[in-house]
């Protein structure tokens, strides 16, 4: 089947499986899109199931300003052609949390370049580039914990700069790669406590809040 065909099947699949509620219940949430059909997480996952990965059609997917077509390109896009240049094209055209969540889940995870390419998105000054970069390493903790010293430094110190001075997706992204990263001992625990216990009395209301989650995870 050519490329065309692929794309108009799926759009007609798609539009079968609209659901106009969840549509509007995704805008008044604030995810804005060009084009929502509404189509449920598990229906997209079945029709990206249909298919094999192609780099063409994830491509041709991605370029669409439809939710669900850069959902099913997430899913359908080949770890061994999605150079590292294709990456930061795909993260600068990521402007909602919902796609950060899922690509950085579906894709960037996998990614063999991805330790190296998630620092290099977090120390961006767009908003969601940085968000895609907590996320993914927050990601890539929940398999393999372990940093050298020099690296869990640099994370430790961007995170906690990003959560206290970054916009709300930010915070919260740079917040989940924290407790992932304390999750995985005892000692990345300790570290991150006491990167933070100067904040106790702190006059900033982020430092509290920072030092109350923190203590929050340690007593979980």
């Amino acid at each position: 089947m050519e490329l065309k065909e692929q794309l108009k099947e799926i759009k007609t699949q798609l539009r079968l499986s609209m659901n106009g509620a969840v549509s509007q219940s995704m805008r008044e949430k604030g995810l804005v899109y060009k084009l929502n059909f509404g189509v449920e997480l598990p229906r997209i996952k079945s029709i990206a199931a249909a298919y094999e990965k192609d780099h063409a059609l994830a491509q041709a997917l991605w370029k669409e300003d439809i939710r669900e077509c850069k959902i099913l390109a997430g899913l359908l896009q080949p770890v061994d052609s999605f150079l590292p240049e294709i990456a930061d094209i795909w993260v600068e055209n990521i402007r909602n949390i919902e796609i950060a969540e899922l690509t950085c889940m579906n894709l960037f995870q996998y990614l063999p370049y991805a330790p190296a390419k998630s620092f290099h998105w977090i120390a961006a000054e767009d908003e969601y580039t940085q968000v895609c970069g907590f996320l993914t390493i927050a990601r890539l903790l929940m398999k393999k914990g372990d940093m050298n010293e020099r690296v869990e430094n640099e994370f430790l110190d961007q995170a906690i700069s990003a959560f206290l001075s970054g916009s709300y997706h930010v915070r919260n992204a740079a917040l989940t790669a924290i407790r992932r990263f304390m999750q995985h001992s005892e000692e990345n625990a300790f570290q991150v406590c006491r990167r933070v216990e100067g904040m106790k009395e702190s006059s900033s209301q982020p430092e509290q809040l920072l030092y109350t989650l923190v203590r929050e995870e340690v007593e979980m």
